[in-house]
């Protein structure tokens, strides 16, 4: 007997240690994430976020490309070429026919002087531009961790839903018991019996689309920060009975605290000004334009030669005749001793330099450039009116925020008051159940009702809280618990 109790204990006692590893090593393989870590997460891995950092990138690009259009242009170029047959020599212009090589190089540099202030111009707008794609990645940052705030707490709720259910279906189980115990002994009827057996059926199902719900909050979650699906995980859930402080400001208030840090607004702002540069830069097309210009290069013909030497043979030959005498004018003969021309002495010999200034001003171009200056100006009057409408949008948001966090927080009361009293009627009931002196039709429909209220009460607590939340959004706080 004591060697079995012996052995009991030991065969407890590994149960308890296998029961404790799985334990821990299960808790380990079920990876816990926090709100922040989700919108860590999202911010991370968002592909949208990606594409806005790429055309930030682009702009800071342009930026810079824009600036360096201040400096002197260098440009460096050569040819070579290969005539044959009749062709002009294109160093010394004459008509040969036989083969020529040549080639030719020029170094070019040129610097603006003036173009309607346009480099100016195209400075600032490439500046706003960047706030603008700046602004749109904060955008986009902002309205995905508002998502995923949503998506989390959606998350609790129907987590909170599905325990409620499994607790209602437990009591439910245990009525049908209760009157399957008694329909067996005559105490109760039939009718009684399917009643409990409805009530059960009614919160097997209500536990099975709590458990779906709870599936497709963690898929829309797990998608947002662009997890695998497969790849299980937790939400931490943090303490939300107590809801805090409720904000009490006002709409106005906020409106006046938040407006110029939303980037909605400050992407509307920043587009603006963009557009208005574009005015700017448009309209320096009316203007003349002056650029200095700079050029040296030479060049080679394989065709060019050079005497390096030249004999008397003593001969002469003659030339022509003196007028009215006939006397024969003669010349002495050498013979000349001729070579090509070197490529270096070429280089040197043809070395060119030239310095000059162009003067560009605009008559007649088909009035294109009035009409760019006139579409500029459509545009930025289009950015101005959008511009409004986005303050105006965010006006309208911000009192529906307040309005809804106080309907939020007005149902949230109500729904805890009929919570309790239902509560409070249902645990009456059900001793007066106890006891035969309410039938079950009753008990049943009590017992739904509180499951009703409780549902009620769960979804309203979360919505007060996510109210609450965005009034903390648009203030700029921490999205936090």
């Amino acid at each position: 007997m004591i060697f079995k109790n012996t052995l009991s204990a030991q065969v407890k006692g590994q149960a308890i240690a296998l029961l404790l590893i799985f334990t821990v090593f299960g808790t380990k393989a079920q990876e816990r994430i926090t709100l922040q870590q989700a919108v860590e997460l999202t911010l991370q891995n968002n592909l949208q976020i990606k594409q806005s950092k790429l055309s930030e990138a682009l702009s800071q690009e342009s930026l810079k490309e824009s600036k360096l259009f201040f400096y002197p242009t260098l440009n460096a170029g050569a040819n070579l070429n290969f005539n044959f047959g009749q062709n002009v020599d294109p160093l010394t212009y004459e008509y040969v026919n036989q083969q020529t090589t040549s080639s030719n190089g020029s170094i070019t540099a040129g610097l603006p002087i003036f173009q309607g202030f346009r480099l100016w111009h195209q400075v600032s707008q490439y500046k706003y531009q960047l706030e603008a794609d700046k602004s749109n990645t904060k955008k986009i940052q902002n309205d995905l961790a508002l998502t995923v705030v949503t998506t989390y707490l959606q998350v609790l709720s129907n987590q909170d839903l599905l325990t409620a259910a499994e607790q209602q279906l437990e009591l439910a189980r245990l009525q049908l018991d209760r009157e399957q115990k008694q329909f067996d002994v005559g105490s109760k009827t039939l009718a009684d019996l399917s009643q409990a057996k409805a009530q059960a059926a009614t919160a097997e199902l209500n536990v099975t689309n709590a458990k779906n719900q709870v599936d497709i909050s963690y898929l829309n979650l797990a998608q947002l920060m662009e997890r695998d699906p497969g790849n299980r995980f937790e939400v931490v859930k943090p303490v939300v009975n107590q809801l805090g402080d409720i904000n009490n400001e006002k709409a106005a208030e906020i409106y006046g605290k938040a407006v110029e840090n939303y980037p909605d607004i400050s992407l509307a702002k920043y587009r603006t000004l963009t557009a208005q540069k574009a005015v700017d830069v448009a309209r320096s097309a009316l203007y003349p334009r002056l650029t200095f210009q700079g050029n040296i290069g030479s060049g080679y013909s394989s065709n060019r030669t050079r005497v390096v030497n030249r004999t008397a043979t003593g001969s002469f030959s003659p030339i022509g005749v003196v007028e009215g005498t006939d006397q024969r004018v003669v010349t002495p003969d050498y013979i000349s001793v001729i070579e090509k021309t070197k490529f270096g002495d070429q280089i040197d010999e043809n070395l060119y330099q030239s310095l000059g200034f162009t003067l560009s001003i605009p008559i007649f171009n088909g009035l294109s450039s009035r009409i760019g200056l006139r579409r500029a100006k459509i545009t930025y009057q289009n950015a101005v009116v959008t511009e409004q409408l986005a303050r105006n949008s965010f006006n309208k948001i911000i009192y529906q925020a307040v309005t809804d966090l106080r309907a939020a927080e007005s149902n949230y009361n109500s729904a805890n008051s009929a919570y309790e009293s239902s509560k409070d009627a249902f645990n009456a009931i059900q001793q007066r159940y106890s006891v035969g002196l309410v039938n079950s039709l009753d008990f049943n429909q009590a017992q739904t009702d509180l499951n009703q209220k409780e549902f009620s009460l769960i979804q309203a607590r979360y919505n007060l809280i996510f109210r609450n939340k965005i009034i903390d959004f648009y203030l700029g706080n921490p999205l936090t618990f």
